[in-house]
């Protein structure tokens, strides 16, 4: 009886086609909503990981990269004087408001990242080349994100203020889009220059450790979390600073809760839609499976035949969801819009779109009642 779910998806695809694209679409729902959460919400790490420093230091408590506040500069000897750390450099977080020269658009939120221009340091290593950490040591020069340039009224080279101070931008980059605003690189100097109101000439927000042997991240960082002597800090691991990031925007912001409810929603309606794609295709088939069991066919082998179907047809529906979310996804990328998506997380949606097809098979299961043999009579 199984071969015969195989043979009837093959000869009837006709038939067998519009579920098929019910399950591709539903995948196709699921793996946009997922790679927009991961590339919305994955932007507020993105200092973190887009950086190869191992350790970071901070406020005690810090929930977000963007709620930093500033610390000592003790905290930097605490990190020093660890062994295991071979490079410390200090991170400043800047608010800022943007004006361009015609002041057309109005201010634009941006958060100033003050960095270390050394060709070797660790924060935005992803992105900046030595050549363009070179381009901001001059005082003044910042660097942006492409795809921002519209919206802060400028091109290369043009020229804005920020909190009053007057910068250049130099250089582009692209991938550096920030979750409510715009992300604007510059020196040290410069973005302590962006200060409202005197600022220490030590001033940092954070400062990021690079470690001989980063798998020993946990084990240094435990070390530094109980000493307290050098002043209020806290030390987290890159990863789990990245996900407390993500974790606090995407959970403990309204935003990231109305995008989970819109995943939850896209699940229910692809269910739907499957399910009754599926009982859609029994029903048409209720004849023939009436035959069958006048011939015998019990209906526990009738129910598996449906089963074996809706894993073919889920199967082939995630085939065509992989396609189509690919290529929708790369034309997303190529229009800066921020996706993102993991093997493991396609992995999961695949997984969810069988799992929907396998119980809308279950739910389908209920047509197979209608295939009485005495219906062949009238």
């Amino acid at each position: 009886m199984i071969a015969l779910g195989r043979k009837t998806l093959i000869y009837e695809w006709r038939r067998f086609l519009p579920a098929v694209l019910a399950v591709g679409f539903c995948g196709v729902l699921l793996a946009v909503q997922a790679a927009l959460v991961l590339g919305i919400f994955g932007s507020a790490a993105i200092y973190v990981t887009g950086s190869s420093g191992d350790l970071w230091a901070g406020y005690p408590g810090t929930q977000s990269v963007n709620f930093g506040r500033p610390i000592g500069p003790d905290v930097e000897m605490r990190l020093r004087m660890d062994p295991e750390v071979s490079r410390v450099e200090p991170y400043v977080w800047v608010d800022g408001d943007w004006r361009d020269r015609s002041n057309a658009h109005g201010g634009v939120s941006v958060f100033v990242s003050g960095i270390d221009t050394a060709p070797d340091a660790s924060m935005f290593s992803r992105f900046l080349s030595a050549g363009s950490r070179e381009l901001l040591r001059v005082p003044g020069t910042v660097i942006v994100d492409r795809a921002d340039l519209e919206q802060l009224g400028v091109g290369l080279d043009g020229v804005g203020w920020v909190n009053g101070a007057r910068v250049r931008v130099v250089g582009v980059v692209n991938g550096l889009r920030a979750l409510g605003g715009v992300n604007v690189l510059a020196s040290l100097d410069t973005a302590r220059g962006m200060v409202s109101g005197p600022a220490p000439a030590d001033l940092a927000t954070y400062f990021v450790a690079r470690l001989r042997d980063p798998r020993r991240a946990e084990e240094v960082r435990a070390r530094m979390h109980a000493d307290s002597a050098f002043g209020p800090f806290e030390v987290w691991t890159a990863r789990e600073f990245a996900r407390r990031s993500q974790h606090y925007w995407l959970f403990g912001t309204g935003a990231g809760v109305a995008v989970m409810f819109m995943a939850g929603i896209v699940c229910l309606v692809g269910a739907v839609i499957t399910s009754q794609s599926l009982m859609a295709m029994v029903l048409a088939s209720t004849r023939e499976y009436a035959t069958l069991n006048a011939l015998g066919a019990s209906f526990a082998a009738l129910s598996r035949v449906v089963l074996e179907q809706s894993v073919w047809v889920g199967g082939l529906g995630v085939i065509v969801a992989t396609a189509a979310s690919a290529l929708l996804l790369a034309v997303a990328a190529g229009r800066d819009v921020p996706v993102a998506m993991s093997l493991q997380v396609g992995l999961i949606c695949g997984g969810l779109v069988l799992g929907l097809a396998l119980v809308s098979g279950l739910i389908a299961v209920r047509g197979l009642w209608r295939a009485d043999p005495a219906m062949l009579l009238r």
